[in-house]
């Protein structure tokens, strides 16, 4: 798997959560403006960030990832 194709499910599990950004980014500890990079595909979180949007998200990191199915 490819980090496009990465970037790509995070930012489907992100508009799925129906959570908005602002509140993500508050949770997560970044700034919104950070969590709309991620939904643009600009950047992708670091890894400890990583963990806690997928704690957030309610979403396997091993399917973000493409290791495992959702």
């Amino acid at each position: 798997m490819e980090l496009q194709d990465i970037q790509k499910r995070l930012r489907e599990c992100i508009a799925a959560s129906g959570i908005p950004q602002k509140e993500i980014a508050k949770r997560i500890g970044v700034s919104a403006q950070t969590v709309s990079k991620y939904m643009k595909q600009d950047i992708f979180p670091a890894l400890d960030t990583f963990a806690r949007l997928c704690r957030v998200l309610d979403v396997s990191s091993d399917y973000v990832l493409g290791i495992a199915a959702y």
